[in-house]
């Protein structure tokens, strides 16, 4: 509609002589009327995310070790990334690889507030579970609003009526603030988007409810928003080859933060390599110059970080496009020192995972996973003649089931304290799933016992099946059995460390000829992670008799094998190799594929372990791994018989590794086979 024929607003007709508008207020309250107003009529003040953070930005102590003012100067280095976030910066995506506790979710929390005060519209920010979600809500975005001011007033608390306050939806004037999971297809597709926050994506799963990359997803929801779309992905790196945040990194400009020599004025990223100490002595760490190798102490360090910036080390695939990457060495005096850094480091040498760990979260950089698989013939020197059926640091038994066209095939593995295993049994079932003697062999195996180098017997604690084949048949004969013995699996592809094995989620199941909706309960396993694990296992060194007169025990992980297992069972084991393939668009990923055509025996010990993961081994505490020795041994050891019982009847053998006195209700912190 043009000007000509538009009707004049009623405001229109106001007298913009504030003199008079003034007298026409000549009422009470007149005055609080017109500062309003002036108030209103001033423009917001041009502020970087940076900048809002410094004015408006107050720490709580419920999420902050140092609670008050923000400032921007105790991290300087997050300056140029938080600004790189602000409406007027032309990068849209914005990429940041780090170490552990460098600051990184607090910048991401201060361009959420910068959103709600200064540049409203629709935000989504996404963790990688729905539960870390709704804890980054009440532990961080609660506080955060709380106790700025500028924000509180602008989100009406959650506990008044229609308040557009929840869990997991902030509203807000002009926006609203959404957080969910990156396992969550609903979550990530649930809005349009102008800006997204990806928080720890190398957390997230390979797929979002079987619906493709969480990061894709979520990254869709900003296509109508254009040039004018902010996108900031942040995380912790994890396995080279499969990292997001590496990729993407090494898609962008590859900015690092060059800090100056207080010596010779040398431009300089840190590097881990120029950290150094005197041998035994990590309280002498200091970091030494690439330009006049003077050692460099860490009070320097604040200094340093005020004068540093960032460069570009590499040209982006998409100008549009910038990353940046920061290790714990620029950690500020009073969070990680360099000192600390040197005892991490000398604390995990000897242990993979511990190595993997410090490359992650000390230098923000990505682990090399070795996917070599042992050669068979090592393996087959290394077969041991066991005492027993069990040998002496056997505590608990799993078993894993591969069921194939015609036969069934199962091993049974011994665990021990540091997931130390044994193979126990290896048990081939004739006929296959579609013979009822075959289920009716693998159940009387679930009622079989073991022998321990002690004389105790051992059952299986928990037998997990492999439901790719015939899953319907699987989840009918587990139902049957009873799910506390008895886990369904399937495996999925890609790697899962923080949380291998997921579920249980309920299927339908058959009983008596009719379909029961939600029978049975089905375990999804990360098969990538554990196989990974176990060529790692199987590579590790065997201390000498030398050590071992010295008191030096196994690793922590080492497989045993006896000395009655075949060549054809060997060779299947290390059937499998960790490749690289690339995507069309030239991403890498990494990914099993098999060497030979059979490898059950290396499928039986993933499930095995996943039952062990089931069961809780990898999270049980002091006391229930010395309950499950004294089972297994110690009790047995000491136990007394009076003559008239010894006379009267041969003594009782004790049962370790499995449930004494069963009880109705099952407890979270302990299994139930473990119980008293």
């Amino acid at each position: 509609m043009s000007e000509s024929n538009s009707t004049p607003l009623p405001i229109s007709r106001l007298p913009l002589d504030e003199e008079a508008f003034a007298h026409d207020l000549s009422f009470d309250g007149s005055e609080d009327i017109l500062r309003s107003w002036r108030r209103g009529m001033r423009p917001d003040p041009d502020l970087t995310v940076s900048e809002w953070a410094d004015q408006h930005r107050w720490l709580s102590s419920r999420a902050s070790a140092e609670p008050g003012r923000y400032r921007t100067t105790r991290t300087p280095y997050l300056r140029e990334i938080m600004d790189a976030l602000s409406p007027k910066h032309p990068a849209q995506r914005i990429t940041f690889m780090k170490a552990a506790q460098v600051g990184a979710t607090e910048a991401g929390n201060n361009w959420i507030g910068f959103v709600i005060h200064h540049a409203p519209g629709p935000m989504l920010a996404v963790l990688p579970t729905l539960e870390m979600a709704k804890r980054s809500s009440r532990g961080r975005i609660d506080p955060l609003i709380e106790d700025s001011p500028a924000l509180k007033e602008r989100v009406n608390p959650a506990r008044s009526r229609d308040a557009g306050n929840s869990m997991l939806s902030k509203e807000f004037p002009g926006g609203i603030l959404v957080l969910t999971g990156a396992n969550s297809a609903t979550g990530l597709r649930s809005m349009p988007a102008r800006y997204i926050f990806l928080d720890e994506v190398d957390a997230y799963p390979a797929s979002a409810d079987e619906e493709g990359d969480p990061v894709s997803l979520a990254e869709a929801r900003t296509t109508t928003f254009a040039h004018r779309r902010k996108v900031f992905m942040v995380s912790t790196p994890t396995i080279k080859g499969l990292s997001r945040i590496e990729r993407e990194y090494e898609a962008s400009d590859q900015r690092r933060y060059f800090v100056p020599c207080p010596h010779c004025n040398h431009m300089q990223w840190l590097e881990f390599e120029r950290l150094r100490w005197a041998k035994g002595k990590p309280e002498t760490a200091a970091y030494h110059c690439a330009g006049c190798e003077a050692p460099i102490a860490e009070h320097h360090k604040t200094a340093m970080l005020e004068a540093g910036e960032w460069c570009a080390t590499a040209k982006s695939q998409d100008p549009h496009s910038i990353g940046f990457h920061i290790s714990a060495l620029y950690s500020p005096i009073g969070w990680k020192s360099w000192e600390q850094i040197a005892r991490d480091w000398l604390a995990a040498q000897g242990s993979e995972d511990m190595l993997r760990a410090a490359r992650n979260t000390l230098f923000g950089e990505t682990w090399v996973e070795s996917g070599d698989a042992p050669e068979w013939q090592r393996l087959s020197e290394r077969r041991e003649n066991y005492s027993a059926q069990i040998p002496e640091g056997g505590l608990f038994l799993t078993a894993g089931v591969d069921v194939q066209k015609d036969r069934i095939e199962v091993d049974v593995w011994a665990w021990g304290r540091g997931l130390e295993s044994w193979l126990v049994d290896h048990i081939v079932i004739a006929g296959g799933p579609d013979h009822a003697q075959a289920w009716d062999e693998l159940t009387k195996l679930l009622g079989q016992t073991w022998q321990h180098a002690n004389g105790a017997v051992m059952p299986i604690a928990k037998l997990a099946i492999d439901s790719g084949y015939e899953a319907t048949t699987v989840y009918t004969w587990a139902r049957a059995q009873g799910f506390e013995q008895v886990a369904p699996i399937k495996g999925l592809e890609g790697f899962n460390r923080a949380t291998p094995v997921s579920g249980p989620t309920y299927v339908d199941a058959l009983s008596g000829g009719k379909r029961l909706r939600r029978g049975a309960r089905l375990w999804s396993i990360a098969t990538a992670t554990f196989k990974t694990e176990t060529y790692r296992f199987l590579r590790l060194e065997r201390p000498s008799d030398e050590d071992r007169d010295l008191g030096i025990c196994n690793p922590s992980g080492t497989v045993h094998l006896p000395d009655w297992i075949d060549t054809e069972w060997l060779k299947q084991l290390v059937a499998e190799q960790l490749i690289t393939v690339r995507n069309k668009r030239g991403y890498a990923r990494q990914e099993w594929q098999k060497m030979r055509e059979r490898n059950e025996a290396l499928d039986c010990r993933v499930y095995a372990r996943a039952a062990a993961w089931i069961l809780g081994a990898d999270r049980w505490d002091e006391a229930t791994w010395r309950r499950l020795e004294e089972q297994a041994g110690v009790e047995t050891r000491q136990r007394t018989e009076t003559p008239e019982a010894t006379a009267s009847s041969p003594a009782p053998v004790a049962t370790a590794g499995t449930l004494a006195t069963p009880r109705r209700k099952r407890r979270a912190y302990t299994p139930r086979f473990m119980r008293d």
